[in-house]
């Protein structure tokens, strides 16, 4: 049967909102986001391919997915077979990252020896691994541990997949974790690969606590801070709104794993958290994206004026 697929601009936020669930089509569509333009959240597409020539009202329900589409004609098209092989494994493959492994169902064979696995589904979400600052961030993490670092409470800001905190919390099994988002469908999406992954959820140390929130304002955040691991894999524009806030939860010492931004776009974040008392301690270059590791300076505490730091400790 000849496959048909379907085509949508939409925004990075419809996108990472998609929901096939709630189509209610027959067989249901293979539904693919992708950015059409690297770092700009208005400018991504929703492919969707169909089983045979779809009707009129299966191609309005896709179009619905997308509020910004309202008003286009959904047209669809056949896929020769060969294009639809090559599309339908497209970005696909697993990624290796340090001692990761991600992958989705489309993979069959094994895990590498020594490897720790996690199975994320593309699509409702964004964070699979496949894209640059994702796997810079699991890279980042993963020399973290190598160099002995120790983490006792670490948060995954904007977390999409969640795969960033279900890696944070396989290399620190002790830790506190948190992940957050400002969209619920990620939250849900969270939830489900946490399950699926067995990764465990609660407030306890050990297991990961889900929340919605808009950046670090949220009570779940401010309750359990402050952090000495805070991720954000978001975008340059609100890595610098938030610094005030993303550097204030955290804690002296504490590290930031920043990423979403490209390379000409790193002199700008640098800056906006070097006037938090941010330094870097690390640059991690993947084509055209930069992924920052930074410090926060140890607070000094006052006597008679001057200030001091703990016997022994940096003043970074």
């Amino acid at each position: 049967m000849t496959s048909w697929k379907l085509t949508l601009p939409c925004t990075r936020a419809e996108a990472e909102a998609i929901d096939g669930e709630t189509l209610g089509l027959e067989p249901p569509p293979a539904l693919m986001v992708s950015e059409e333009v690297a770092d700009d959240p208005d400018r991504w597409r929703l492919d969707a391919y169909f089983e045979g020539k779809p009707s009129a009202a299966a191609l309005r329900a896709v179009q619905a997915l997308i509020p910004s589409a309202h008003g286009l004609k959904a047209t669809a098209a056949p896929v020769p077979e060969d294009d639809w092989v090559t599309l339908s494994q497209a970005g696909l493959d697993p990624v290796r990252a340090g001692r990761f492994f991600v992958h989705t169902s489309a993979y069959q064979g094994a895990v590498p020896a020594g490897a720790r696995a996690f199975h994320i589904e593309a699509g409702r979400a964004f964070g699979t691994g496949h894209h640059e600052t994702t796997t810079g961030c699991l890279t980042l993490l993963d020399a973290l541990r190598r160099r002995g670092e120790r983490v006792r409470n670490l948060i995954d800001l904007g977390t999409g997949t969640g795969l960033l905190a279900f890696a944070g919390l396989a290399l620190w099994p002790r830790a506190q974790a948190t992940a957050t988002d400002i969209d619920p469908i990620a939250i849900e999406v969270s939830r489900e690969n946490a399950r699926v992954n067995a990764v465990p959820l609660g407030r306890l140390p050990g297991t990961l606590a889900l929340g919605v929130a808009d950046g670090a304002a949220s009570p779940l955040i401010a309750r359990r801070g402050p952090y000495d691991l805070v991720i954000a894999n978001i975008l340059a524009p609100p890595l610098i709104e938030y610094a005030t806030d993303f550097a204030g939860i955290t804690a002296p010492g504490g590290q930031l794993l920043l990423a979403g931004l490209l390379t000409r776009q790193a002199p700008a974040v640098e800056a906006a958290y070097r006037r938090q008392g941010c330094r870097v301690a690390e640059r991690l270059v993947l084509g055209d994206w930069t992924i920052l590791r930074l410090r926060k300076r140890l607070v000094a505490r006052r006597r008679g004026g001057r200030a001091s730091v703990p016997v022994g400790a940096e003043r970074w």
